[in-house]
């Protein structure tokens, strides 16, 4: 019995609902993949491009060199950022080299830490673009000018890297020290850009027609995706610590005072740093001509006072050789408001500015004073006077007639760091708490009666703290300003720690990182458990819609991404239609009864054959 009329019109209209669904559904797709080749490789027509066929490398040689080249530049430009945006607690010290270098202040390190980050970020542009156009089946062209900007970062990254290794070699010890707190979460990173990877690798994985290849890339993902996943088992971290176990915080000695909210080594500077709250201050000592001791950490006024105004002829001499008259005249705030080198003096009131303006070189008398005055411990380096100077020989007993003689500081507030002569002083006054800048073996600092170390926070090591603190001595590490570094000094168990962003610091009331080994395991399984169902289910996927889209080239069966799809109507399901050209750059056409198509590879849109 035959069908009415309308159910076989209404069966016709679904079929071609079908037919013309399927078409949309690539043809509307073609917008994105334009705009992926397009900012790849300046490819932005149909015509222009090409779709890798099932088997095939995905790439000519040459543009496989250029992908090569992107994702090593990736890894590059990833550790100078890293490295750098690490660095940030020494960018002071940085800054300060390049001045006494070059002669004139500028940010290098804000400046180097932008380029990096615009680098790194047109590198990161232009391999997630690639992985996109590889994920859409489209064989890679990388435009001249994305070359040649690739050389530049390249060449860029190596060069930099190569100088900030030979001038801040330290620095790498705080990059090993970093992973120390964010090793956890960049496995979870690097576990999770795998992941996102597997959907490319899995496409190409399936379309590959040399088990040879299959087998390398394969092997080449798990080998690197269980790496990542084991990794934790060789981490450590001092922050992963059993729940009660953590120490007190460790007190803050501000460096020359509060050296980010004031002019350093300067009475406002010292005041700010005891109202926010920091247990000590450390300083810099020189001996004036006439044996007055006053505060300069350079060995020149150059930097921070205005002596090449006052003093034109002496800019480049000792500080150590102008008479305390002399050194009252100078100005040792102003440079703070033009040079701004925290990137803070902006933020100052018109007073505080004005204060700022008139501050002076104080002397160590009003330093220790103003110690004494609120209970603050002090610490501080001695320079000694230069050759023809009169206290040269004469330095520390000159210092010493200052603290017991005419400043009112007790003792045992005072961290003794000069190494010169410390038999004697530790005779003359042994309430002074003896204080060495050597990483020495505790026998001998022991015979020299030390109960506190001064040393830089490269040499942080939780076993070594524990070790000095078994015998009674205490570690102070300089000069630590970030949050982080200042977190992993606090998990490690150290005593004091000196700094230049004391009113940041003091606001932390817990370790940044801090995790039990129970969440921190939780978060590892979860995040290698989650991972690896993600990407057997992407796996999967590719594996199904390979097998399942079956179109044919001649006489051989290929899939989707061949050189052409074929989309077959019977007789009876399509009257004929006219296709809107929104949907395709070619010319319209209509379809009729016992019409095939096929998708052209050269214009995109279908044709009849």
């Amino acid at each position: 019995m035959g069908r009415s009329p309308v159910s076989l019109s209404r069966l016709k209209l679904g079929k071609l609902k079908v037919v013309r669904r399927q078409l949309l559904q690539r043809y509307e797709h073609q917008p994105f993949v334009s705009c992926l080749a397009g900012l790849y490789g300046c490819q932005w027509r149909r015509y222009q491009r090409a779709r890798a066929q099932p088997g095939e490398c995905c790439c000519s040689r040459l543009e496989f060199c250029s992908f090569t080249l992107i994702i090593v530049t990736f890894f590059l430009t990833l550790v100078l950022l890293y490295f750098w945006s690490e660095a940030q607690n020494d960018y002071d010290d940085f800054d300060w080299f390049n001045f006494g270098n070059l002669g004139f202040w500028f940010p290098w390190s804000v400046v180097l830490l932008v380029v990096a980050i615009v680098l790194f970020t047109y590198i990161a542009l232009l391999l997630v673009l690639a992985v996109c156009l590889l994920s859409e089946g489209q064989r890679l062209y990388l435009h001249w000018s994305h070359k040649i900007g690739i050389l530049v970062t390249l060449s860029f990254s190596i060069s930099a890297t190569a100088v900030l290794s030979d001038l801040w070699s330290n620095e790498w010890t705080t990059l090993l020290l970093s992973f120390q707190v964010t090793a956890p979460f960049l496995h979870v990173g690097g576990v999770s850009l795998l992941t996102l990877l597997s959907w490319p690798i899995a496409l190409h994985f399936f379309r590959m027609n040399k088990r040879v290849r299959q087998v390398a890339i394969l092997s080449l993902y798990l080998a690197v995706l269980f790496t990542l996943y084991l990794v934790p088992l060789g981490m450590y971290s001092p922050c992963i610590k059993d729940k009660g176990t953590l120490g007190p915080a460790p007190i803050l000695f501000g460096h020359r005072g509060a050296p980010m909210l004031a002019p350093e080594n300067t009475q406002l500077s010292f005041q700010r740093a005891v109202e926010a709250g920091g247990e000590g201050l450390e300083t810099d000592v020189t001996i004036s001509y006439d044996g007055i001791p006053f505060l300069m950490h350079d060995s020149t006024l150059k930097r921070t006072t205005n002596v090449h105004e006052v003093f034109p002829n002496r800019t480049d001499a000792p500080a150590a050789m102008f008479t305390w008259t002399e050194l009252e005249t100078l100005s040792a705030g102003s440079w703070f408001l033009q040079r701004d080198p925290f990137g803070t003096a902006s933020s100052l009131d018109a007073d505080m500015k004005d204060q700022v303006q008139n501050q002076t070189i104080p002397t160590l008398k009003e330093f220790l004073n103003l110690a004494a005055q609120h209970g603050k411990l002090v610490i501080f380096d001695l320079r000694r006077p230069p050759k023809g100077h009169p206290y040269r020989d004469t330095w520390i007993t000159r210092t010493l007639e200052v603290l017991h003689n005419e400043s009112f500081i007790n003792s045992s507030q005072v961290l003794w760091l000069p190494v010169d002569q410390r038999s004697l002083v530790q005779d003359l006054d042994p309430d002074l708490q003896q204080t060495s800048g050597d990483h020495a073996s505790i026998e001998e600092l022991q015979e020299e009666r030390i109960v506190r170390l001064n040393l830089h926070y490269s040499y942080m090591s939780q076993e070594q703290i524990r070790k000095y603190a078994s015998v009674n001595i205490s570690t102070n590490l300089y000069v630590i300003s970030q949050p982080w570094l200042y977190s992993l000094a606090w998990c490690a168990g150290v005593h004091s720690v000196t700094t230049n962003a004391l009113h940041i610091l003091k606001t932390l009331r817990r370790p940044l990182f801090l995790m039990t080994p129970e969440e921190y395991s939780l978060m590892w399984s979860l995040t290698d458990v989650i991972s690896a169902f993600l990407i057997a289910a992407v796996f999967i996927f590719h594996w199904w819609r390979e097998r399942g889209l079956p179109f044919w080239s001649g006489s051989r069966q290929v899939n989707e991404n061949g050189p052409y799809s074929k989309f077959r109507t019977d007789p009876f399901e399509v009257h004929g239609i006219r296709w809107n050209p929104l949907f395709f750059d070619g010319p319209s056409l209509s379809l009729d009864s016992h019409l095939s198509l096929h998708v052209s590879p050269m214009h995109g849109y279908p044709v009849p054959i």
